[in-house]
């Protein structure tokens, strides 16, 4: 554990509060594509199936049950909640995120570590993390008026993603010069996602306007 890891996990938690304020206290997802939320809790499915054979620590095991649990919730509430589905952007919504699964079981079966099931998993876990957001891009390019907590929540999440960065090259200098090559390609394919999306926040934010994004 460092500040870098530290700091990308409590972005990373506090992206997760933030949508999930917006759907209770709002009873609304409206801007927020399911999609996404539906990798994201495939993500974490596949990274976390040893969390109840494998124990690292306390703030571990935490932080993989809220993660699990908090990404349920959303999906849940996104599909059953008689309030927050009917606010669901569906037609906006309509990027194939079954192609970015696909692309990930197969990449997964290809480049991996070592070829056992769970390496599997957490190979799939981290080519999928890398293009999960793609549908809410896609969404908030479309409905192009991004509100202002939707508009935290992917902030928070590339913010998280930018403090892995840091981590991965803070442990390469600290720990022998060992890495994984396959999170840091994700990951740099995943900040790169984001970059678009900071730049007309940071311009929204230096004006003093409502985030809006090009068509």
């Amino acid at each position: 554990m460092n500040a870098f890891r530290f700091l990308g996990d409590m972005t990373h938690l506090f992206s997760v509060l933030v949508l999930l304020l917006k759907i209770y206290a709002n009873k609304s997802c409206s801007g927020v594509s399911r999609k996404t939320q539906e990798l994201y809790l495939a993500v974490f499915v596949a990274r976390y199936l040893d969390l109840f054979t494998d124990y690292i620590s306390l703030y571990n095991s935490v932080m993989k049950v809220v993660f699990i649990s908090s990404s349920a919730a959303i999906v849940w509430y996104m599909r059953r909640h008689p309030q927050v589905r009917r606010t669901y952007d569906r037609e906006q919504d309509t990027f194939r995120h079954v192609v970015l699964l696909a692309g990930a079981v197969v990449l997964a079966l290809i480049f991996n570590e070592r070829f056992t099931f769970r390496e599997i998993c957490w190979a799939f876990s981290i080519y999928l993390e890398a293009v999960a957001i793609i549908p809410q891009l896609v969404l908030l390019q479309r409905s192009r008026n991004v509100d202002n907590l939707t508009g935290q929540y992917v902030l928070f999440l590339g913010a998280y993603r930018a403090f892995y960065i840091l981590n991965w090259i803070y442990r390469y200098f600290t720990e022998g010069h060992q890495s994984r090559w396959i999170p840091w390609i994700a990951g740099l394919v995943q900040t790169g996602l984001y970059a678009d999306f900071f730049y007309y926040y940071f311009l929204s934010w230096k004006n003093n306007v409502k985030l809006e994004l090009p068509a």
